[in-house]
């Protein structure tokens, strides 16, 4: 039974901690179980995860450092799982004042006028947690505090009286984990106000200099440095930030993939009737893995996981489109499928200068080329050494169906039988599938052959085209020579 007031609390031989030591008690406690701790933090195990324990048992205050969509707010949430379940506080208590341990004017008038019988209330370490985006708005009276004139005039107090400060985020944050999102984008006198927070506990409002031993843990966010010019973190503050622990994007496949399954928003019936072969799963992934070496994109800025979470939901919502259209009970992903994750993917690059001039559809349909050339040669042989190779090259049939002047387009909206017959029409394609594949499924089947021609293309053994929604196939030579000639162009040969 929770205590009600000061008295019963003492009786209850409760010993209060600071929220540092509280977050190390319950760490400590957690490693020598071996329970997991900070759930959903994929690929940090060997990596983030150890410093960030190492910094709470040392009881720092930490700067995650990284650059973006890597999971740096995320590990701060989940530092409140280690607070204890409940805390008391006095009640009333604008900044949660410890009972046996009270630094305000409130708390302190409260106990001296009451005694044992000081009301006592619980706060549970749900409530434990500020969070505040640095933005240039952000002003010292939003963390710090200011004076209230209201509250003067009401309480017909002078400003003299420090009851007429009105506390600011920090403050309130007494006992609890405090973060700041994007540091560098605070401003510098700002950051100058964060010195005494962070060493000295004065505060100074208005001219009141209050000696408050605020109890707080601090958390801070920010990309590198030179991530843009907007802004830094200037040196004296990070000299009083102990740990900074550095993120990472995933450095596999596997990891990243893992990620974004448990991050994508899906619906029940998405997850029942539409199904996503491992293949298109891990293209989805290798996009990000092509982008994060991209000249096109500015690497500095970064490749967030949100790129693929974003993709791989409009992969399956673009495949759930046609089978709506379509009247079909259930579908799967095609290679076609792709058209529909551009605005996912250009949504979350910043290009550098080359890039703009490509345009940020054809950078994207670059990274799904790069993306699938990649993984094919897991499924398939080389088609480049198949080609040099004094063995029957086993894309011939295909590229000479091709030479023969016949085309097909695989736009995203064809029914199934739409979608078999239009593959099934090149020769030697299904031959060629079912020789190094055969035993699978016939909408694997189908998907691999598919996979083939999106292949050959990425190897320039085809031609591919990109129609409105889907791409189009042709032979690589005959595109060459027969592209449409300007009006000028058609004078010249006359």
């Amino acid at each position: 039974m929770q205590a009600k007031t000061l008295g019963e609390l003492k009786a209850s031989n409760y010993k209060s901690l600071s929220v540092k030591d509280e977050l190390r008690k319950n760490l400590i406690k957690q490693l020598q179980l071996k329970e997991a701790g900070f759930e959903g933090i994929l690929g940090y195990d060997e990596t983030v995860i150890p410093e960030l324990q190492t910094a709470i048992l040392s009881r720092h205050n930490i700067l995650l450092l990284g650059l973006r969509g890597q999971a740096k707010t995320r590990i701060a949430r989940l530092m409140v799982n280690l607070l204890d379940e409940y805390i008391p506080y006095v009640a009333g208590s604008e900044i949660f004042d410890d009972p046996l341990n009270p630094i305000s004017w409130h708390a302190k008038n409260e106990i001296a006028l009451k005694g044992d019988d000081t009301p006592i209330l619980w706060q549970h370490r749900s409530e434990r947690y500020t969070e505040k985006l640095a933005t240039p708005d952000v002003t010292v009276a939003d963390l710090i505090g200011d004076v209230d004139p209201i509250k003067a005039a009401t309480l017909k107090l002078t400003y003299n009286d420090e009851r007429v400060i009105h506390f600011g985020l920090i403050p309130r944050a007494h006992r609890s984990i405090f973060v700041i999102n994007e540091l560098p984008d605070l401003q510098a006198r700002i950051q100058v106000a964060l010195f005494n927070m962070l060493q000295e506990k004065d505060i100074q409002i208005r001219g009141f200099k209050l000696r408050l031993p605020l109890d707080v843990q601090f958390v801070f966010t920010a990309n590198p440095e030179d991530y843009t010019n907007r802004g830094n973190i200037v040196t004296p503050l990070k000299d009083r930030i102990e740990s900074q622990i550095l993120t990472h994007y995933p450095k596999s496949i596997e990891i990243s993939r893992k990620i974004t399954f448990q991050e994508a928003r899906l619906t029940e019936e998405q997850r029942s009737l539409i199904e996503a072969d491992g293949l298109v799963k891990d293209l989805v992934e290798q996009i990000a893995f092509e982008a994060r070496q991209s000249e096109y994109i500015d690497q500095k800025s970064g490749v967030s996981a949100r790129l693929t979470i974003s993709a791989y939901e409009n992969l399956i919502s673009n495949a759930e489109r046609r089978m709506l259209i379509n009247h079909e009970p259930r579908t799967f992903v095609r290679l076609s499928d792709l058209s529909g994750i551009i605005p996912a993917v250009t949504g979350k690059i910043e290009l550098v200068y080359e890039g703009e001039l490509e345009g940020p559809a054809k950078v994207a349909h670059t990274l799904i080329g790069k993306a699938i050339k990649h993984l094919f040669v897991r499924y398939f042989p080389d088609p480049e050494r198949a080609k040099k190779s004094r063995t029957a090259n086993p894309y011939t049939k295909i590229t000479e169906w091709f030479t023969e002047g016949n085309t097909i387009d695989i736009a995203d909206d064809l029914t199934f039988a739409q979608y078999q017959k239009t593959l099934t029409e090149v020769g030697g394609l299904h031959e060629l599938v079912q020789q190094f594949h055969p035993k699978l499924s016939e909408n694997q089947t189908l998907l691999l052959m598919e996979f083939v021609l999106h292949g050959l293309a990425a190897f320039s053994q085809l031609n591919k085209n990109y129609l409105n929604s889907g791409f189009g196939f042709a032979d690589m030579f005959d595109s060459l020579f027969n592209a449409d000639l300007s009006d000028e162009d058609e004078e010249d040969f006359r």
